[in-house]
């Protein structure tokens, strides 16, 4: 998957070679790894649809990772709905 990073908006390429413009949102760190929250931009919906990507920093270059292990994305996701739960009581 390739990645763009101009002013915090992301192109990203899917495994169909589907460009997918997305805003980075906020990166999270979860068991001792960075993550990625990105925002998909340009869509018609009215919630815009969050994808969670791997957040990796080599020296000053940093890149964006697919997270391919359905385990690893599980807990992932459900950490994210937990912080997300817990701004919609403030």
């Amino acid at each position: 998957m390739e990645n763009e990073l101009e002013n915090n908006i992301i192109e990203i390429t899917d495994d169909d070679e589907n460009v997918i413009k997305c805003e980075l949102y906020d990166i999270i760190e979860f068991e001792g790894t960075e993550y990625a929250l990105l925002l998909e931009i340009g869509t018609n919906e009215e919630e815009p649809e969050l994808v969670i990507m791997r957040y990796i920093e080599e020296g000053e270059d940093a890149y964006f990772e697919t997270i391919d292990n359905d385990e690893e994305f599980e807990k992932v996701s459900n950490y994210v709905e937990s912080l997300e739960e817990g701004t919609d009581e403030e």
